[in-house]
């Protein structure tokens, strides 16, 4: 995707994404490269506002924070779906300087909370970057992901949540 502007829209930034992933993939049938973009959309909205009251009743018990590998607009992305209300902290990894699995870019979001990493808890969807680089701050971690792997998470007694919406029953 290469160097993007701090203030490219959620919408440029899927519709960009698109035609990159298309090229890579040789296709160029615009159309149909649109239509992907318009359904990327329309499934992450209609994710971001069922999560809204979910982030509403965890962020009223703790503070929140986002951690991503991104691409320079998370704050943009966060403004444009009406989500960074919800965050005391956002994280971009190309802001940050560094990228997950790198404790630091962890430790920017517990700073910027003001939480220690034994007090926190850190939800993310890969085993490689957001599990290890929160095991490696001493941080509880909770793996979300569609499909249970074979085996265990990679921590004893750590959790595995299959919807966002599961979190709620383990935090709250």
């Amino acid at each position: 995707m290469g160097a993007i502007p701090d203030t490219l829209s959620f919408e440029d930034t899927v519709r960009r994404l698109t035609v990159d992933v298309a090229a890579g993939l040789a296709v160029r049938d615009e159309r149909a490269i649109a239509r992907v973009a318009d359904r990327f959309l329309d499934d992450a909205h209609s994710h971001l506002r069922r999560n809204q009251a979910l982030l509403a009743r965890l962020g009223a018990r703790y503070r929140l924070g986002i951690v991503s590998n991104f691409y320079g607009n998370l704050e943009t992305v966060c403004h444009n779906t009406s989500i960074r209300s919800r965050f005391g902290v956002v994280v971009d990894s190309v802001r940050a300087g560094f990228s997950k699995p790198d404790p630091r870019i962890f430790m920017r979001a517990l700073d910027g909370l003001g939480v220690a990493p034994r007090d926190a808890t850190f939800v993310g969807d890969s085993a490689a970057r957001d599990m290890a680089g929160a095991r490696a701050l001493g941080m509880r971690h909770i793996w979300l992901i569609a499909e249970p792997p074979p085996g265990e998470p990679c921590c004893p007694g750590d959790a595995m949540i299959h919807s966002l919406t599961d979190v709620e029953a383990l935090l709250l």
